[in-house]
C-alpha cells in the first residue's frame, strides 16, 4: 500500500512538471508566432508633404520593394502643412505597434529650433528606425531664366537685395534654411516664399513667379533632364559624384567659401514600438533601398544611399539637430 501511494505521489509531481514544461514551450512558440505575424495587415506612411516632391518620391519608389518584403500593402497617407509637424503629430498619436510610419526630413531635426511649442515632445514620442539617405540640394532656376549660371545668379542677388526671390517646400525644410543660410554667407537679401510641398513651389519656380529654388535633388532630377529647370549648383561643400551632377560646381567654390547645406530621409515610427517590429522594419528598407528599381530612381537624382541601424539613425538626429540649431541662432532664422 505505501509503494503504491509512493508512486502515485511522484507520478503526479512527474505529471505537473510536464504539464509546466508543455506549458512553457506552447507559450514560447505563441509568442513566436505573434511575432512572426508582423506585419499582419497594411502598413499607412505618412508623407508630412504635399505629393509630388522628393519625399513622396523616396516613399512610394521605396513602398514597392517594401510591400513585396513585408507581403502587406504599404499605403502613403501625405498630410501636408505646418512644415511637417502636420503630419509627425499624426504619427506621434498614432498606436505604437508598427503599423505607422513617417518620412523624416531635415525639417524633424529643426523644428526643436524653431518652434516655440511643438504638439509632441522630440526625445520621448519617436523611435528612429532607418536612414535611407542624404543629397546636396540644387540651386535650380526656370529654364527661362536670364541666369546661366550661378555667378550671374549671385551677382544679381547681391546688385538686388529683397527683389529676387526663392521658393521652398515649407518653413524649417531643407530648401528655406539653405536659402537662409545663403542670405547671412553671401550677404544678400532674398525673399522667402513658403509652399506647402515641393511639387507647388517647383511648379512656380517653372513658371518664372519666383526666381530660384534650393531643392532637393531627388525633386528636381527629372525636371531638369526634361529642360524645364536649369541647375547652377549644388549645396554640399564638394561635388557630387553622381554622373547626372557631377558637372555641377558647388555654391562654396561659385563665390561663397564655406557653404554647406543638404537633406535627408529616413523612417521614424511611434515611442514604445516594439524592437522587433522595428528591427524588422529596418531590414526591409535596407533591402528595399537596394533594389535596383529603387537606386536607379532615386541614385540618378543625387540621393546617396546611407542605410543603418536604428540606433545610427537616433545618433544621425541627434548631430543634425545640433548643428542646425547653431545655424538658426546665428542666421536668426525664424518660422514662417
Amino acid at each position: 500500500m505505501e509503494t503504491l501511494l509512493f508512486y502515485s505521489y511522484f507520478s503526479k509531481k512527474r505529471l505537473t512538471f510536464i504539464t509546466l514544461i508543455l506549458v512553457g514551450v506552447l507559450g514560447y512558440f505563441s509568442v513566436g508566432a505573434a511575432v512572426a505575424a508582423y506585419p499582419d495587415k497594411p502598413i499607412k506612411v505618412i508623407v508630412p508633404f504635399a505629393p509630388g516632391g522628393g519625399t513622396d518620391l523616396v516613399a512610394r519608389t521605396l513602398a514597392v520593394p517594401m510591400g513585396e518584403d513585408l507581403r502587406q500593402a504599404i499605403v502613403i497617407d501625405n498630410k501636408p502643412g505646418g512644415s511637417t509637424i502636420i503630419g509627425t503629430d499624426a504619427l506621434a498619436k498614432s498606436p505604437s505597434d508598427g503599423y505607422t510610419l513617417v518620412v523624416a526630413t531635415l525639417a524633424h531635426a529643426v523644428n526643436p529650433s524653431l518652434k516655440t511649442k511643438l504638439p509632441y515632445s522630440q526625445d520621448k514620442d519617436f523611435a528612429p528606425v532607418i536612414l535611407v539617405g542624404v543629397s546636396p540640394n540644387i540651386v535650380v532656376v526656370s529654364e527661362n531664366s536670364p541666369y546661366k549660371n550661378f555667378a550671374e545668379f549671385l551677382a544679381a542677388a547681391k546688385a538686388n537685395p529683397g527683389k529676387l526671390s526663392y521658393a521652398s517646400q515649407g518653413g524649417g525644410t531643407s530648401a528655406h534654411l539653405a536659402g537662409e543660410l545663403f542670405n547671412s554667407m553671401a550677404g544678400t537679401k532674398l525673399t522667402h516664399v513658403p509652399y506647402k510641398g515641393a511639387g507647388p513651389a517647383l511648379t512656380d519656380v517653372i513658371g518664372g513667379q519666383v526666381d530660384v529654388m534650393f531643392a532637393t535633388a531627388s525633386a528636381v532630377g527629372s525636371l531638369v533632364e526634361a529642360g524645364k529647370l536649369r541647375a547652377l549648383a549644388v549645396t554640399t561643400p564638394v561635388r557630387s559624384t553622381t554622373p547626372a551632377l557631377s558637372k555641377l560646381p558647388t555654391v562654396s567654390e561659385s563665390g561663397v567659401p564655406g557653404y554647406s547645406a543638404g537633406s535627408w530621409y529616413g523612417y521614424i515610427a511611434p515611442a514604445g514600438t516594439p524592437s522587433n517590429v522595428i528591427n524588422r522594419l529596418n531590414a526591409s528598407i535596407k533591402k528595399g533601398v537596394q533594389t535596383p528599381a529603387f537606386k536607379s530612381r532615386v541614385e540618378s537624382e543625387g540621393l546617396i544611399i546611407k542605410t543603418g541601424s536604428p540606433e545610427d539613425f537616433a545618433k544621425f538626429l541627434k548631430i543634425e539637430e545640433l548643428r542646425w540649431r547653431t545655424v538658426i541662432k546665428d542666421a536668426n532664422i525664424t518660422p514662417d
